[in-house]
This record gives C-alpha cells, sequence and structure tokens, in this order.
C-alpha cells in the first residue's frame, strides 16, 4: 500500500507514464472526452471532487512545465482562475490561454482526462509533462 502520493491507481499509472512534454487533462463534468483518450472518471456528484482539489492533488505529485486555459476562464471564471494562477505562482510555469474550442480539441492529444465533478464554466486545464532532472 502506498504511504503518500495519489492513491488513485488510474492516476498514479498515467502519471508515472507521463514523459516529457505528455499531457493530461483535468476537466469539469461538461468537458467531452475524445473515445480515443483514457477517461479518469471522478465525479461522484456535482461539485464532487472539485476541479481545484484535483488539481491541487495531481499537480502535487507532477512535474508539471506549462499549463493551458480556455481564453473565457478570464471573465466567465475569474476565481477559479486566481486559485490556478496562485497554486503556480513562484514556479516558471509557462501559461498559455487558447479558445475554449481550441482546448476541448488538445484533448485529443491528452494520455488521459481527468473528470471532476465540478460544475463551474470553464474549469479545464491541460497540463504538460516536465523533465524531473532538467
Amino acid at each position: 500500500m502506498k504511504r503518500a502520493g495519489i492513491l488513485n491507481s488510474e492516476i498514479s499509472r498515467v502519471l508515472s507514464y507521463l514523459g516529457h512534454t505528455d499531457c493530461i487533462c483535468i476537466g469539469d463534468c461538461g468537458l467531452p472526452i475524445p473515445d480515443e483518450v483514457e477517461r479518469i472518471d471522478l465525479a461522484l456528484a456535482f461539485g464532487e471532487p472539485t476541479f481545484m482539489r484535483t488539481l491541487e492533488v495531481v499537480a502535487g505529485d507532477m512535474k508539471v512545465e506549462k499549463i493551458v486555459l480556455a481564453e473565457e476562464i478570464k471573465t466567465q471564471n475569474p476565481a477559479v482562475l486566481q486559485q490556478v494562477e496562485d497554486l503556480f505562482a513562484g514556479q516558471g510555469i509557462q501559461v498559455e490561454f487558447v479558445s475554449h474550442t481550441e482546448l476541448k480539441a488538445r484533448t485529443h492529444d491528452c494520455k488521459a482526462v481527468i473528470r471532476t465533478g465540478e460544475t463551474t464554466p470553464y474549469a479545464n486545464v491541460i497540463l504538460q509533462s516536465g523533465c524531473i532532472f532538467a
């Protein structure tokens, strides 16, 4: 049994498989997930687990070099945007904003999409893996 880190076996497995520049996505409960991309469904009920709690746990166990957010989060969900910015502050992580349509298209290239129970708009992020020895 693990002593620390992520207990969810699917998330733990996907993170251990990631190489430099590989991506995963954490999304709200409404984000469409391409059929060919692994779905890790954590949603229990509306709002549970939250996007931010899931992001905090995953980011604590993953070397992230870049995040991709929907441009629309700036006006439609500034509170979550602020929480995301606070989480990654001072870590030198690149932040890219794209249209929500583009973010959804980029999920096709993700190794997995983690579905949360989040119900606030545009609470979706793509995390790009960094190199742990650089």
